[in-house]
């Protein structure tokens, strides 16, 4: 109880500081007021960002100073939209407050630029996602949905990985060691929890998954904790068998709590047997274009003449 409220003394300070700055950079043209006479600031004043806001005017300027109090999201909201907060200004301005931050999975899913994906497709035939906190698919290479999105796994369209490996059928699920793998995934969930407990998509995704798995209800109640990092992992591939990969997470400047995993083949075989998967997309797709001169030239190249 004495660490959240240091936390919260520490905190209010920085919300007023930010508030004022970010008051003082809207003038009265932005939101379509007219100047005046006698103003000190080239911004708002509090009363004009409190009628904007549909907010009292004590309460604002209380919310300013600093003072300990309650702030709901919808008046938060109104606030960022007044001072024209971009996303991280406004999930900024939640963690001061106090208040859970509930993110916009589509403007998360937007954020992945064409510079990742390059990254992404680069690392060909290495396996490699984008997922946030959540495990919500941000962002694949076309090795990944090799490995992953065949039927009974992982599919297209598909937006959780973790959501997947609980309510795919045991047999079909990509993991082979299901019983050590999962418990290791709910555990890095709950590290990421902790920043988002009370927010309503986080809160949705839990309860809802809980209740249609039993496993991952089981194993959330446990409360095990643990961060991304270096595991070696074993699939399974309806075409080429087992691959044994070590998946490496790295973080992904501009976007927070947003990392890219590559799995790396752990052996020559897996080595091989991702290449080999490579391969068949690209016969699949010469065969979709209709393009035999570049089927033989593969079949050649996979099976030279004595």
């Amino acid at each position: 109880m004495d660490m959240d409220r240091d936390r919260t003394q520490r905190r209010r300070p920085e919300l007023a500081a930010f508030l004022r700055g970010r008051r003082a950079r809207v003038t009265p043209a932005d939101v379509g007021m007219p100047p005046g006479f006698r103003r000190r600031t080239p911004g708002l004043r509090r009363e004009e960002v409190a009628q904007l806001s549909g907010v009292g005017v004590t309460w604002y300027t209380w919310l300013e100073q600093g003072r300990p109090i309650n702030a709901s999201a919808q008046v938060l909201d109104a606030v960022a939209r007044t001072l024209r907060l971009d996303q991280p200004e406004r999930e900024h301005l939640y963690h001061l407050a106090e208040v859970p931050y509930e993110a916009d999975p589509q403007t998360a899913a937007l954020a992945v630029g064409p510079e990742v994906r390059g990254i992404l497709d680069a690392l060909d035939p290495h396996p490699a996602v984008v997922y946030n906190s959540r495990f919500d698919i941000l962002a694949t290479n076309p090795a990944y949905r090799d490995v992953f999105f065949v039927p009974g796994n992982l599919r297209p369209g598909t937006r959780n990985a973790l959501w997947t490996l609980f309510t795919v059928p045991e047999p079909d699920c990509p993991l082979v060691f299901r019983e050590s793998e999962l418990p290791v995934m709910v555990a890095t969930l709950r590290s990421s929890y902790g920043l988002h407990a009370g927010e309503p998509v986080w809160e949705d995704f839990i309860r809802e998954l809980s209740e249609v798995s039993p496993h991952f209800a089981r194993l959330w109640r446990g409360g095990d904790v643990a961060q991304p990092g270096p595991r070696v992992k074993t699939f399974r591939h309806t075409a080429v068998g087992e691959l044994r990969m070590t998946s490496v997470s790295l973080s992904i400047h501009g976007m927070p709590e947003c990392r890219v995993v590559v799995y790396q083949p752990d052996d020559e075989e897996t080595h091989q047997r991702t290449a080999r998967l490579r391969d068949l997309r690209r016969q699949r797709q010469l065969s979709e274009n209709g393009d035999d001169t570049g089927r033989q030239r593969i079949a050649a190249t996979k099976n030279p003449a004595p």
